[in-house]
């Protein structure tokens, strides 16, 4: 069982749906990075994606582009993101996932990545550009160390796709709401609930949607169909603008309205 494990299992005991809150790492810088994952956690995030910055992120959107550009110019390094999450792990067990690119990850070296960072905190990681049929031996390297390794779903995955990522699939499956990048905007979640049905006859793994999400009241509707929600871009434009309360602020009413939905 891992960190993300438990926090499924504790959340579906409560009866209560994930919310999981995406920040750059080093994004405007370090310290705020570090700031904004004790705030989002004080107002009711249950898993902290990290992002890992690079310079050519295909999955992200203008928001998450700017902040991964903004964090290289300030000197964000694999390496400096290492000690960030030793820093939160001195105070916090939250779960921690990894998003980020295979490049970093192969300049790097992919078993020294996964035990490196799986010793400093982190429970798992995204790496949107490793499809499914690439993954096999990254999966493997995984799974001997206890690492989540996370996979997609999309609304045009077939359901002989969706059979073959479910059979593997550890910690939770992301789905994506929309075909696209990164990015608030209005969508239509129930084309997501499909697949999130498809997802859930195949297998007891947690699902969690993302991309879109912008306010409480989508996180609501993504939430229907999924066990938790991620949600980004809207949080990064606040701490990229430095509205660090705001962004909690924010955190608090998704968590509030998402809660709501047991009342």
């Amino acid at each position: 069982m891992t960190r993300i494990d438990n926090k499924f299992a504790e959340l579906k005991k409560s009866g209560k749906k994930g919310l999981f809150i995406y920040i750059m790492a080093g994004a405007p810088d370090m310290e705020t990075t570090f700031e904004a994952v004790k705030a989002a956690e004080k107002s009711g995030a249950d898993i902290i994606e990290l992002g890992l910055p690079f310079s050519d992120p295909l999955a992200d959107g203008p928001v998450i582009q700017e902040a991964g550009i903004k964090a290289i110019k300030g000197g964000a390094t694999l390496s400096s993101i290492l000690d960030l999450i030793v820093r939160i792990r001195s105070f916090s067990d939250i779960p921690l996932v990894g998003m980020g690119y295979i490049n970093n990850i192969l300049k790097y070296g992919k078993e020294k990545f996964v035990k490196d960072f799986k010793e400093a905190g982190l429970d798992g990681a995204i790496i949107p550009d490793v499809p499914h049929e690439e993954s096999a031996e990254l999966r493997k390297i995984c799974e001997s160390e206890n690492f989540n390794f996370i996979e997609f779903v999309t609304p045009d995955t077939t359901d002989e796709r969706i059979k073959e990522i479910c059979s593997s699939a550890k910690g939770f499956i992301y789905a994506v709401s929309v075909n696209g990048v990164t990015g608030v905007r209005e969508i239509d979640y129930s084309v997501i609930g499909n697949v999130a049905r498809r997802v859930k006859s195949e297998t007891s793994t947690p699902l969690a949607v993302g991309f879109g999400i912008g306010s409480p009241s989508a996180a609501v509707s993504a939430a229907k169909n999924a066990d938790a929600v991620i949600v980004g871009s809207a949080v990064v434009r606040r701490l990229l603008d430095g509205k660090l309360d705001e962004a909690a602020d924010f955190i608090a009413s998704l968590r509030q309205a998402l809660d709501k939905m047991n009342g």
